[in-house]
């Protein structure tokens, strides 16, 4: 996935060891029981991981989007509930990190983050708006240095075990829909009401229901600028990058026990080539090619964060695009990939209590279409070609 260096590949070391230690050893027991997975978030914590995107000059690692893509890869291999509670904690830590950094409160919540191996969840949904995470209709409330804020969420990302959460609402009771601020919610600070169940088709580890919460606080906990540049310029890229990179963990584990059951056949018959050998030859140029796209953007994301005007250049309609399409394109394949490794190991692949299994990869990767709807992306992606030529 990406050039190690000793330290960095020290962290994607102890991914490998909790993926295949931990999380593959209880995946079966949270998909079966839509359980949030302790045990790999708390070697998660144990090994120092949840703030790994936290800036050097504060103490945590300052991983790349490269580094933490390989970290998401690796943890999804063993168990894709857990790499996906990892992915959107990062998010969220991004979002405080390269969006509050510079002040007093934020700085040493940053801090905190690295001392406590803090959780952090979010709350982007909510009633009334129809998916449309950059609009909303609570708003929160400021008065003497105190903020309140109530929300209806549809979901909330595994907000009842997490730390803290990070709750988007409008700028204020006048301010427009669009115009969103996100708050820091402190686990001593909310109320969570829950209003829905998480029995899912996939992903049932991330235990993230509908939550009616209420919440009042310090004012300085309101992240300063605005959700429209924290989204454009680090949530989207994060999402959607990451998202991608564990998305290809489910598929690499799934094309590797069709590649085991492959060679399991060809010992049967030595000197003859089985069939579905050519059928694994051609899901590896289907693998491969996901894996340099999301490498290819990954990579590209640092270069581009890397230059002073950075920044600026994820605010463009062309970098806007191109999240678009990998998250539809990586979303896509896949289930894809998953399903051809399903036909080639057959019936034992189709079985839940076969070592060979890939029914929870399956399901899982079904998930990925409908994390922010392909047919919305679909759309936005019209609206942006109609103006923009690339060049």
């Amino acid at each position: 996935m990406y050039t190690p260096t000793r330290s960095t590949s020290d962290l994607v070391a102890k991914c490998h060891s909790i993926a295949h230690e931990v999380s593959a050893r209880h995946a079966s027991d949270v998909d079966v029981k839509a359980r949030f997975p302790k045990e790999a978030i708390d070697a998660m914590k144990q090994a120092k991981l949840l703030s790994v995107c936290v800036p050097k000059d504060l103490g945590g690692n300052g991983a790349s989007m490269q580094e933490l893509c390989a970290m998401c890869f690796t943890l999804a291999q063993g168990c894709a509930s857990s790499a996906m509670v990892f992915a959107m904690h990062l998010i969220q830590v991004a979002c405080v990190a390269r969006h509050g950094k510079g002040h007093k409160f934020w700085d040493a919540y940053l801090k905190e983050c690295i001392d406590k191996q803090l959780l952090i969840g979010s709350i982007t949904s909510e009633v009334g708006v129809f998916g449309d995470t950059r609009s909303s209709i609570c708003a929160v409330e400021r008065k003497d240095g105190k903020y309140k804020l109530d929300k209806d969420a549809t979901t909330a990302s595994y907000a009842e075990y997490a730390d803290d959460l990070l709750v988007t609402c409008r700028r204020d009771p006048e301010a427009p829909q669009s115009d969103q601020v996100l708050v820091l919610v402190r686990k001593k600070d909310r109320t969570l009401t829950q209003t829905g169940t998480w029995d899912t088709m996939g992903m049932r580890g991330t235990c993230s229901p509908g939550f009616k919460l209420q919440s009042g606080g310090p004012e300085e906990q309101i992240l300063p600028g605005s959700f429209a540049d924290a989204s454009a310029q680090t949530m989207v890229s994060y999402s959607h990058i990451l998202w991608a990179s564990l998305w290809l963990g489910i598929a690499f584990d799934a094309v590797a026990r069709a590649g085991s059951f492959v060679r399991a056949e060809a010992r049967k018959t030595p000197g003859k080539v089985p069939v579905k050998a050519t059928h694994l030859a051609r899901l590896s140029v289907k693998l491969q090619t996901m894996r340099n796209d999301v490498q290819a953007l990954a990579s590209e994301f640092d270069r581009i964060t890397s230059l002073p005007d950075g920044m600026d250049q994820l605010l463009t309609v062309g970098w806007a695009l191109k999240m678009n399409n990998i998250k539809v394109s990586a979303s896509e394949s896949a289930h894809e990939i998953v399903h051809d490794a399903l036909q080639i190991i057959g019936i034992n692949g189709y079985k839940n209590d076969s070592k060979q299994s890939v029914s929870r990869h399956y399901r899982d990767a079904l998930s990925a279409s409908l994390m922010i709807s392909n047919d919305r992306i679909f759309s936005k992606t019209a609206s942006m070609l109609l103006v923009y030529k690339d060049e």
